[in-house]
């Protein structure tokens, strides 16, 4: 199923960031993308590793080798050239290179054969790199923080700025992220980013309780790539 954000959603998730920065000197960002990367190299692998299986069969099986390319070519000959045969084994090989390439093309099934842990690198990375766009170092009391959704994936990063990070564990963010993604398997992205929101609220609270002249200095609303 394909996660889809619409208006509604957008308002729920910029309604529970206000609500949690009413308690807190933290400043949360949200922010959706589509995909975090478009994993063309691994496409690329897919097809380097098929030609280099065809040739493993090629050398552990050469009879078969000669006896289809004869058969493919209509070879009247008591025994393939040489030639032949090497002439018909790189058509092969890149004939299963281009399949699988544009096979891979087709990003859902680009997805399916990308290996979660490299999913989980590239998501991770996407974050970081939009949390020091957006968040880092843009608050006085480096109190920013991103919450970072890449729906394809189904994954999300919480990325956090000096001040919080110097207090607050990574772990103590599981049950945000907990809620998110329980939601998000749902079909429900806008009410798993507010309940991750609003747990992640709780926490900042605890150790950022508001300050009297604190001020609004990241974008409340749902950003979405």
């Amino acid at each position: 199923m394909r996660v889809r954000l619409n208006e509604a959603d957008h308002a729920l998730v910029t309604a529970a960031v206000k609500e949690a920065e009413a308690h807190t000197s933290g400043e949360i960002v949200t922010m959706v993308a589509r995909r975090s990367d478009s994993y063309h190299d691994v496409g690329l692998s897919w097809a380097a590793a098929a030609v280099f299986v065809a040739l493993a069969f090629a050398a552990a099986f050469p009879h078969h080798l000669r006896s289809f390319i004869s058969a493919l070519i209509a070879d009247w000959d008591h025994e393939l050239a040489d030639w032949k045969m090497m002439t018909g084994l790189l058509g092969l090989l890149i004939l299963k290179w281009l399949v699988v390439r544009y096979l891979l093309a087709i990003m859902p099934l680009r997805m399916v054969m990308t290996p979660r842990a490299t999913k989980a690198r590239r998501v991770r990375r996407r974050a970081i790199l939009l949390f020091r766009t957006a968040a880092e170092a843009r608050t006085r009391g480096r109190t920013g923080i991103l919450l970072y959704l890449s729906l394809d994936e189904h994954r999300a990063e919480i990325v956090a700025d000096a001040a919080i990070n110097a207090k607050v564990t990574p772990d103590v963010w599981g049950e945000a992220m907990v809620a998110l993604i329980t939601q998000l398997r749902a079909g429900k992205p806008g009410e798993g980013l507010a309940e991750a929101v609003q747990q992640m609220g709780v926490v900042l609270a605890a150790h950022f309780p508001r300050e009297a002249d604190d001020i609004n200095e990241l974008p409340d609303r749902l950003i979405e790539l």
